[in-house]
């Protein structure tokens, strides 16, 4: 079990194969191809979200209130390696979960992102959703990484250059986490509520 459980690569593949098996198993022909497909997608977007917002929280409970408790000598182990392994994670499940959320409303309810991003009625509660969410990816592409590539010391800068970027990143850090909030509501309300 060890060897299984221990192997991340294996145990994501585990994952996927009961993934397959209980869509398949659970829907028969119910749903149809393009059914399936849909949702896939809608899984895979889902899947890239709960990734995007989970390294967010991550960042705003966990990594940035601890760092100031942490040993000098220790900081490396987390700028170094956890933290931009983190921020890989956290700016590509970003952009995949924008683009499937954006390919998902193209291929239900006959193409709706137009209608949703113009805040239309019925689509206004997931418009308000997909907004928020383009706000926080781009603001993860454009402030938080840019800006943690400095703090980090991926890309050279000086000592005032690296603290004025990491202050920078971890505002835009904490403004997505506060739009996260709305934008995950309106994501589930949309379903469960409507327009």
């Amino acid at each position: 079990m060890a060897k299984i459980l221990g192997n991340f690569h294996l145990a994501l593949a585990i994952g996927v194969v009961l993934l397959l098996a209980a869509m398949f198993g659970l829907h028969g022909e119910a749903i149809g191809a393009e059914g399936y497909w849909a949702q896939f997608l809608r899984y895979l977007h889902v899947i890239a979200g709960v990734l995007w917002i989970g390294l967010l929280y991550y960042f705003n409970f966990v990594q940035i209130p601890t760092m100031p408790t942490v040993p000098a000598e220790l900081k490396p182990g987390i700028t170094k390696y956890i933290a931009p392994a983190a921020l890989f994670w956290f700016r590509w499940s970003a952009l995949v979960t924008v683009v499937l959320g954006l390919l998902l409303a193209e291929m239900t309810q006959g193409g709706y992102s137009a209608r949703a991003l113009m805040l239309a009625d019925g689509y206004r509660t997931i418009g308000i959703g997909m907004w928020l969410g383009l706000i926080m990816a781009a603001n993860v592409w454009f402030v938080i990484w840019p800006n943690q590539k400095r703090a980090l010391g991926i890309v050279p800068a000086e000592d005032a250059a690296k603290a004025k970027s990491a202050s920078i990143a971890m505002m835009a850090s904490r403004t997505n986490l506060i739009l996260s909030i709305p934008m995950l509501y309106c994501m589930v309300a949309q379903t469960h509520i409507g327009g």
